[in-house]
């Protein structure tokens, strides 16, 4: 048998990706006034476009959504029209491009939620974690409970939203179900503590997840849609009792509803890849289309996954913000530019669009 290469073309859907690397969502904190991408957004997507497929940074899908300082909307005709912009750089140089839609429920703060409000969630309980406002850290402010009633707007915002992503010129759109934002809030039941038809069985917490895709998949089409997990990843502050059997029943639905693919962060998010016991190849033979592995990935390990056929596309993250030619550093193993911390979060173009392909530092 002919060992599989990662700088192969894939077929992902009705896109033909010009190889198996992914460009992971990557917060940079950088949106203008109106929460519109930055000037500099359509240069840093379009820099990057040789990646098989870029999976943008988190978006709003309302005002409600945002839980950090300067993260994109696509909720406005301007946030439209700018991210229209970064599309069509990403298409004139050969490149496929999602957009990441998110809801971050309990992970905000009153000052950056609408009129001061309180950031929603499914319990009232609040997450012992800190997120970006007023250009620093704060915790994280005390939630409150969805009530019933106001869960289809909630759907209704993601729909809408992966609508304005196809008017903006996405190739599609990510669901962000993972890293303890909303849809992940009612997944875990260390969040989500109702009684309600969306807490409390298996089935229940699963509800809104499959709710929001089945509603984008109606809208866009399942070939356009694909959905992000982290099924043990404590991050912001996220818990589960036996993800397990919570995950392989959604790997499940999932693969019912025909999404393009189903993105997989295998251990704790940016962190290690064996922080609880789980297994991944179950959900890798329960769900039949795509399956796009994240977390700790450099390209001896993702070889090592394609050819063991324990998935089919990779994402690589951090790298992509100092290696905009990533993809070729990797496939004529050119040695990695190492990137500035100071500068992930915030500002302008410094650390954002002034990282170099290998071939120009040469010169």
């Amino acid at each position: 048998m002919t060992d599989k290469s990662l700088f192969e073309p894939y077929t992902l859907g009705s896109l033909t990706l010009s190889n198996r690397i992914v460009m992971a969502p990557l917060t940079r904190n950088r949106a203008g006034t109106g929460l519109i991408p930055s000037e500099f957004a359509t240069t840093y997507y379009a820099q990057r476009a040789s990646a098989g497929l870029i999976i943008t940074e988190a978006t709003q899908v309302s005002a409600q959504a945002q839980g950090y300082q300067d993260t994109p909307g696509i909720y406005t005709p301007e946030q439209i029209e700018a991210w229209l912009k970064v599309t069509e750089a990403v298409h004139a140089k050969g490149g496929k491009i999602f957009v990441q839609l998110w809801h971050v429920g309990r992970i905000s703060h009153v000052d950056l939620q609408p009129n001061g409000a309180a950031p929603v969630a499914p319990s009232a309980i609040r997450a012992e974690v800190q997120t970006f406002v007023n250009s620093g850290f704060a915790d994280v402010s005390e939630p409150r409970a969805l009530e019933l009633k106001e869960i289809p707007q909630i759907i209704e915002d993601f729909r809408q939203a992966a609508a304005n992503a196809i008017k903006a010129g996405f190739d599609g759109v990510e669901i962000h179900g993972a890293n303890g934002y909303l849809l992940e809030q009612f997944i875990k039941d260390g969040a989500n503590q109702r009684t309600d038809i969306y807490g409390g069985s298996i089935e229940n917490r699963a509800r809104l997840l499959l709710e929001v895709t089945e509603a984008i998949v109606k809208e866009i089409g399942a070939e356009r849609t694909g959905v992000r997990i982290s099924p043990v990843s404590p991050a912001n502050g996220i818990s589960i009792s036996n993800p397990q059997p919570q995950y392989d029943y959604i790997a499940d639905q999932l693969n019912h509803l025909g999404i393009v693919y189903l993105h997989v962060v295998e251990g704790a998010t940016g962190g290690s890849r064996d922080i609880a016991e789980f297994n991944y190849q179950s959900i890798r033979d329960r769900f039949k289309r795509t399956y796009l592995a994240n977390n700790g990935y450099d390209a001896e390990l993702a070889t090592e996954h394609l050819n063991a056929d324990q998935a089919d596309l990779f994402a690589f993250g951090r790298t992509f913000i100092s290696n905009p030619d990533l993809v070729e550093r990797l496939k004529q193993g050119y040695p990695l530019s190492p990137l500035n911390p100071a500068t992930l979060y915030g500002g302008g173009a410094e650390g954002y669009i002034d990282y170099s392909d290998y071939q120009d530092q040469k010169r």
